[in-house]
């Protein structure tokens, strides 16, 4: 295990230093610049990708607004297939959740893309918290994460849960809910979390796990419960639900982040461009503002720092992938 970690993190080292460390000159990618994210429109990293790239426009990066370019389906991995295969000009951008990068080599034996040395990290772009929502096929008296794992046990032929993508983190903390406490949860994976959490209202599944931003507008209707979030702390968007940590489970505590990549060989002063463009975006109160109705959190970061919590994502989930047993192949 020592040798696998020495060789990811030179991996991840020497990735970094290809990406960044070759000196080219400055110059604005004056053309249109599209931004794909391998979910479907209306999700909260759709909302975070058009956000900012509404905001591109007229910076040194881009003299025009950026398109962003939905290619929805295996759990964003298509999204990603597509950056590979991008010119490395600084005319596309991926939009990913560090699930794609750090969790699916865990999961995939043939992943189509290696997240180190295809593409170059360019900035985090908004964090999430996820959460654990019931709908109406639950009773109503069951308001904690306790409750939830009880009434399961006692209701093994309804005791299920929807995710926005197999192998996805989200999965993995309701596989990991079930597996610890010996309750047969069924996965039911879907494309993205609006159908899911459609699905979830309309009775269809008992229960999902996905951003908890995408359960807000539901959950303040009254049509779903949200019994707990995976941050440290509760979310700011949601003070009235205690988190994971909170309810005897620190297990689950996962703060996702959003953010860029750009094609391996993309000139350092283009990414150095493309990251000062983001994180200006980031500072707009309205973009603030209009993440948080999603249940994001705004938050940039250089690309080494972006880097290195991409490392240490992908060492934190490797032993958990190991312990569920799920692969590709399931």
């Amino acid at each position: 295990m020592t040798h696998r970690r020495q060789f990811v993190q030179a991996a991840f080292g020497s990735a970094l230093l290809a990406g960044l460390g070759t000196r080219f000159a400055s110059a604005q990618t004056n053309g249109q610049v599209k931004i794909i994210y391998g979910f479907p429109a209306g999700s909260s990293g759709d909302i975070v990708a058009r956000r900012i790239a509404e905001r591109f426009a007229g910076s040194p990066y881009t003299t025009n607004a950026a398109i962003v370019e939905n290619k929805a389906g295996a759990g964003g991995r298509i999204a990603l297939d597509a950056l590979k295969g991008a010119a490395p000009d600084g005319a596309t951008l991926a939009l990913s959740p560090f699930s794609a990068t750090s969790i699916y080599p865990h999961v995939y034996k043939k992943l189509s893309y290696d997240p180190v040395k295809d593409f170059v990290p360019v900035s985090i772009a908004a964090v999430m918290h996820h959460g654990l929502a019931v709908g109406p096929m639950v009773p109503a008296e069951v308001k904690t994460v306790k409750d939830f794992v009880a009434w399961a046990a006692a209701n093994p032929q309804l005791a299920n849960y929807g995710s926005p993508a197999a192998g996805s983190t989200p999965h993995f903390i309701g596989a990991l809910l079930g597996l610890n406490h010996k309750v047969d949860l069924k996965h039911i994976p879907y494309r993205g979390s609006v159908p899911g959490v459609t699905d979830l209202v309309g009775g269809q599944i008992a229960a999902m796990v996905t951003p908890s931003g995408d359960f807000l507008a539901n959950h303040r209707a009254g049509k779903l419960r949200i019994l707990a979030t995976s941050g440290a702390k509760r979310s700011p968007f949601l003070p009235d639900v205690p988190s994971f940590a909170e309810q005897g489970f620190p297990e689950f505590t996962v703060e996702e982040w959003f953010g860029f990549y750009a094609p391996a060989g993309t000139p350092p002063a283009i990414v150095a461009q493309a990251n000062a463009a983001i994180n200006t975006a980031l500072k707009d109160k309205a973009l603030i503002d209009g993440l948080g109705v999603v249940g994001l959190i705004a938050q940039g970061s250089t690309p080494q720092e972006m880097a290195r919590s991409q490392r240490a994502e992908f060492e934190r989930w490797g032993p958990l992938v190991k312990q569920i047993g799920f692969t590709g192949d399931s």
